[in-house]
Parts: structure tokens; C-alpha cells; sequence
């Protein structure tokens, strides 16, 4: 697991997260919340930034796929 991921806009997050099946549950302010339908979970914070690839870690362990795979999935 390198230092090798890119810097992701949250809309590029949020099409990765669709191709891998997960769905727009709810929305709480600036916070999108998706679904998988065997309950995994994520959070993907939708600001007017990019999301780091401290953040692009994370949402990979809340969903249990390595990075490449997300990468892949983009």
C-alpha cells in the first residue's frame, strides 16, 4: 500500500463508488452517505476540495477493497 494515490475530486469518489455498486443512501449537509447492498458503508464528504489520499484510504477500509481495486472501479 503505497503513497501512490492520486488526489480525487469527491465527484470521481462518488462515480468509483457507483461502478462498484454502492447507492446514495442519505445526505447530511455537505456529507454523502453510500450503501452497498451487503451493508457495507462509506462517507464521502463532498466539499469544494479534493479529497485526500489519507481520505481515499479510509473510505477504501470502510468498504473493504483495497485501493486498487477502488482505483480500478474509477
Amino acid at each position: 500500500m503505497g503513497s501512490d494515490l492520486p488526489v480525487l475530486k469527491p465527484k470521481e469518489v462518488v462515480r468509483a463508488l457507483n461502478n462498484l455498486g454502492f447507492v446514495l443512501v442519505r445526505q447530511k449537509g455537505s456529507h454523502q452517505q453510500f450503501r452497498h447492498a451487503d451493508g457495507r458503508a462509506t462517507t464521502v464528504p463532498m466539499h469544494n476540495r479534493d479529497l485526500s489520499p489519507l481520505l481515499l484510504r479510509q473510505i477504501c477500509k470502510d468498504i473493504n477493497i483495497t485501493t486498487d481495486e477502488f482505483l480500478k472501479a474509477k
